[in-house]
């Protein structure tokens, strides 16, 4: 039976994914923080599919939260309580305005939940997957700063975990939201194509990729911004007005459904490395930006973000079997 964990998938285009994927008599795990949203989706799957849906409380902002969750996949796995996860969808995420605020690490909360809980996520449940999984990235056009995405909400700045981790402390003035929010989308990016190298490197036959689902009202990214803003996007004119500028807009269904498709249709087996992305009821592979092919840059992200979660040599090991 086909298993497929997704993080954040009670809500907007993770729950998309979700339903389209019990729709397909594929079993769920749904990781989230509020358990009490997970059980009404899990209710409403398992009804109208007959599929297993396993809830696990996970808050990607903490790293104590996300070692208690990776520990507890591996055992349900190893006692076949749970299959081999066939994908990881690293969907979880948002845009944290106002000042800068830190996670329950004293990270910079965007960073935290949109980089470093999914990064030591996937690092600890690679060992728990099947030998032709799928790892998948949500991750946003916004990363790129040429584009009109990136433009819009504020280019990204160097990928540096480091100083991204540490953003707005010591005094030091804070990147804006929009800032934080795309640099983390950039950084993810550059994660999902590292993960790819070292795959390739390892021979392994597992899939990283990333998936742009474009700009869709109420997500996670447009709830943090301004009601009248929130508002605006849902109106036909906006709508019109953001394609006539070139953004990437997408709506939830067809986002999702993708999203789905890229852990699981079979077209995208070893379509490993690549961006994908959602447009106007369109899904393609295509470029992101310049400087998420750097490898040196994505080497160095790595091994911060490492040391950043504090990956232990037990951690690292596990990886190995």
């Amino acid at each position: 039976m086909t298993t497929v964990l997704i993080t954040g998938g009670h809500s907007g285009i993770g729950l998309a994914a979700a339903r389209t994927l019990a729709a397909q008599r594929i079993d769920i795990v749904l990781a989230g923080r509020s358990l009490e949203r997970m059980q009404q989706v899990a209710d409403e799957l398992r009804a109208a599919h007959g599929v297993t849906v396993t809830l696990l409380t996970l808050d990607v902002s903490s790293l104590a939260s996300v070692r208690a969750g990776a520990v507890q996949i591996r055992a349900a796995v190893e006692v076949g309580e749970l299959d081999l996860l066939d994908a990881i969808l690293c969907n979880a995420g948002g845009r944290f305005d106002g000042k800068a605020s830190y996670s329950p690490d004293g990270y910079e909360t965007t960073f935290a939940t949109n980089c470093l809980g999914h990064f030591l996520f996937v690092e600890l449940l690679l060992p728990s997957m099947t030998e032709d999984g799928r790892v998948v990235y949500t991750v946003s056009g916004t990363h790129d700063p040429d584009s009109m995405d990136g433009k819009a909400v504020g280019a990204a700045v160097e990928p540096d975990a480091t100083a991204l981790a540490n953003d707005g402390k010591n005094g030091k003035k804070s990147l804006s939201a929009g800032k934080r929010y795309s640099t983390s989308k950039l950084c993810t990016v550059m994660y999902a194509y590292e993960l790819d190298r070292r795959l390739r490197k390892a021979h392994s036959s597992i899939s990283s990729i990333a998936y742009d689902p474009g700009a869709v009202p109420g997500t996670g990214f447009l709830r943090g911004m301004p009601k009248p803003i929130q508002w605006m996007s849902t109106t036909s004119a906006m709508q019109w007005a953001s394609k006539r500028m070139g953004i990437t807009t997408s709506d939830v269904e067809f986002s999702g459904a993708s999203l789905a498709a890229l852990a699981t249709a079979p077209e995208f087996v070893g379509q490993s490395g690549i961006y994908f992305q959602a447009k106007e009821g369109k899904l393609s592979a295509v470029r992101s930006a310049r400087i998420s092919y750097d490898g040196k840059r994505a080497e160095r992200l790595w091994d911060d973000s490492k040391r950043l979660v504090n990956l232990t040599s037990e951690e690292e090991a596990l990886q190995l079997r």
